[in-house]
């Protein structure tokens, strides 16, 4: 399970290194603990996701230091740039290998039919020569993935998953080799090559699952404008976010985003804070008041002077909340992770057993390490290998089919763990969208509702755009009006036929959204929203009960309208939380043994995605929301959750089902092997057809899922 957040002390100094080299948790392992041997390293936490890791060391300890004790272990490293930036993607280098060995292996296997078929002599010869030299420059550039990895850590005294791979595959070649200059019976250029098929292919899903898990970090910084129009000495000027200082004064139109915090100097607007609080409606701003970069101005033009830029910005300082979340998330260790640490040490005594044994036996030196050869191939890691990726993208296949978008494939086996839910309001048990209401809708004579949809379409308070969809969708048509106008913070007002009208903030505040039509004559008509559960929330939710998931709500939205939200559900309810109000939530559950899930959509709920053990978020979710969540649900129907749930639940039924399969396989083949009954192309095929056992098996998921209620709609 994810270790907890080191303490931070006050007389340290952070480095963030990024470590291109760091695949599985072996390395994770390796990285922490050079780093923590290192003397003035206090702690050292990796995000395996991002491909970095956080040191917090003595200030006087140097940045050399650090790099060299990551060198001494085989991982090179620098530091991390001031502008984030996702991390490469895995899967494109092992793309042009797998290619390379499908395409040869393909080819020396047709080559390979005549010589099963019986041919001798020359014509065997020449086969195998063909054989070779297709072969060998496809088994050098294919195997080079596990070529390089292994020795970087054998050159350091250490060993990993790729070693034995690479002894194998090399020993093979060459004595496949061997035997086509000698004019021999056998050469297993086919076999060599279909066990770094294989590899790869299970390495190249593996990354697959890897590369969908990004931070949100980066999309969250994005939120931000990229500059502003800065007001000096009676000139306007374009300044980039970057050089904005403290005391700046910003220009803000409608429609753009704050590039700093600061506070309005002149001017009144609205401004769109929902991806900061959750809060569907747009707030009204005035002289003195706060604003954050992010922000969206919907109302009318103001004039902000800048207090914080860069990294002392709200948003970043949630970006480095989500950043830290991530690296406590990261350190969960996966089962195939976990598997491969025994494998290294277990394939190696085998076939140094098998070689030793058969040479004191009198068995000599060709064939005593053809036999070792023939074990180190049979124990090849391809299906312990694909256990767990083929089941994972075969899951996430079926539960994409249901609306749900699988991201990370290690969020998999922590969904299947949550016995605890946390779900945000605005947005994901509600659909985050005000609609007017129906009956009023209904109610309103044919004039008024013309001049209230000419009105609220001159606006982009959301309100009014909620109100011209409704509107426009009964086929209501605008009346013609004149010397329409929006005053920020007050609403729209016009003539029709001569009268004022006006779509306007109600005169009493009510507990919930509503706007008044004003239409001139004393007829004035309240228009009350409401934003509405999803689709199957009590199904939803039910079906959550039924997988011993405990729910609660945790929203940032002001208490009467979580309240209301809390009464038609039935869960308890914390409104008002800020994004460390949440994180801590989870923190505390986590501390408390549970395994918890967080459902939201905003930029307020990033921190609380990547601190969850597993994290979902609607296909409507801000950016940072979406990239922060191990899921994401396309559908408006809430029942995308507990889908979820069970869908991983069964993926990890399946995945234990393979390691049985590949378990069960290497204890009957292993013996044969070491018996000297197994050459290395039986053993080979042995190996492809252990695989092959296990992708089947990862097949049935999708009957697995279909016989399931997960298609159902409740």
């Amino acid at each position: 399970m994810a270790s907890r957040a080191p303490q931070v002390r006050t007389d340290e100094a952070t480095t963030v290194l990024v470590v291109p080299g760091m695949h599985c948790a072996g390395c994770m392992g390796k990285v922490e603990r050079a780093l923590q041997a290192t003397a003035g390293v206090h702690h050292a936490r990796v995000n395996l996701t991002a491909r970095q890791v956080s040191v917090g060391h003595d200030p006087a300890l140097a940045l050399p230091d650090l790099v060299g004790a990551l060198q001494a272990v085989g991982f090179t490293s620098q530091p991390r740039a001031e502008e984030l930036a996702p991390p490469p993607s895995s899967v494109k280098p092992l793309l042009a290998p797998l290619a390379v060995a499908g395409f040869a292996c393909m080819n020396v296997m047709l080559l390979s039919v005549s010589i099963w078929s019986g041919a001798e002599g020359s014509t065997r010869d020449l086969f195998h020569l063909l054989s070779a030299a297709i072969g060998v420059p496809a088994i050098v550039y294919a195997g080079r993935v596990f070529f390089v990895s292994a020795w970087n850590v054998l050159r350091r005294g250490q060993t990993n998953m790729d070693v034995p791979i690479s002894i194998g595959v090399l020993l093979a070649t060459g004595l496949s080799l061997y035997e086509t200059l000698r004019h021999g019976d056998e050469a297993w250029f086919d076999g060599t090559l279909m066990l770094l098929l294989f590899l790869l292919a299970g390495r190249v899903l593996d990354a697959m699952m890897r590369d969908r898990a990004r931070s949100g970090v980066d999309a969250l910084l994005r939120q931000a404008a990229t500059g502003a129009m800065v007001v000096a000495k009676g000139a306007v000027e374009w300044v980039a976010a970057r050089d904005l200082v403290p005391g700046m004064v910003m220009r803000v139109a409608v429609g753009e985003r704050l590039a700093a915090d600061g506070v309005v100097a002149s001017g009144a607007s609205r401004f769109d804070q929902s991806l900061l609080t959750g809060e569907s409606a747009a707030v009204s701003v005035g002289v003195g008041d706060a604003v954050h970069a992010g922000m969206l101005n919907v109302g009318g033009p103001v004039d902000v002077r800048v207090v914080a830029t860069g990294a002392d910005t709200t948003l970043a300082e949630i970006a480095r909340a989500m950043e830290a979340a991530g690296q406590h998330r990261s350190a969960y260790v996966r089962i195939a992770d976990r598997a491969s640490r025994l494998y290294a040490p277990a394939v190696h005594t085998l076939a140094a057993l098998t070689f030793a044994g058969w040479m004191l036996a009198g068995g000599g030196l060709y064939l005593s390490l053809k036999i070792a050869i023939a074990v180190l191939i049979i124990t090849c890691p391809c299906a312990l290998g694909l256990a767990v990726p083929v089941a994972q993208v075969v899951a996430a296949s079926a539960l994409m089919r249901g609306g749900v978008m699988v991201k990370d494939g290690s969020a998999l086996e922590r969904m299947a763990r949550v016995d605890r839910a946390l779900l945000d309001k605005t947005g994901t048990l509600t659909m985050g969208r005000p609609l007017p209401d129906a009956q009023v809708l209904e109610a309103l004579p044919q004039a008024a509702a013309g001049v209230a949809l000419a009105l609220a379409s001159h606006s982009r308070h959301p309100l009014s755009r909620a109100l011209v969809e409704a509107l426009a969708a009964r086929g209501v048509l605008a009346a013609d009006l004149a010397e329409v106008g929006e005053v920020a913070g007050e609403g729209v007002r016009g003539l029709w036929q001569g009268r004022p009208v006006a779509l306007r903030r109600p005169d009493v505040a009510g507990g919930g959204m509503a706007c008044a039509l004003d239409m001139g004559d004393a007829a004035v008509w309240l228009i009350p929203f409401a934003d509405r559960l999803r689709p199957d929330a009590k199904a939803a939710l039910g079906w959550l009960r039924e997988l011993d998931v405990e729910c609660s709500i945790l929203s940032g939205d002001h208490a009467p309208a979580v309240a209301e939200v809390a009464r038609l559900t039935g869960l308890t309810a914390q409104s008002s939380a800020l994004p460390s109000d949440k994180q801590a939530a989870i923190e505390r559950l986590q501390h408390a043994g549970r395994h918890v899930l967080m459902a939201g959509d905003g930029l307020n709920d990033g921190p609380a995605l990547a601190a969850a053990d597993a994290s979902i978020a609607p296909g409507t979710a801000s950016d940072v929301g979406r990239q922060a969540a191990d899921f994401v649900f396309l559908s408006d129907s809430l029942l995308a959750i507990p889908r979820a749930v069970a869908g991983a639940r069964a993926t990890q039924k399946v995945v234990r089902q393979n390691f049985i399969l590949a378990i069960g396989y290497n204890a009957l083949a292993v013996p044969l092997a070491m018996a000297g009954h197994v050459t290395p192309l039986i053993a080979a095929v042995a190996m492809s057809t252990s695989s092959l056992l296990v992708i089947g098996n990862s097949l049935r998921l999708n009957l697995m899922l279909r016989m399931r209620k997960f298609e159902q709609e409740q």
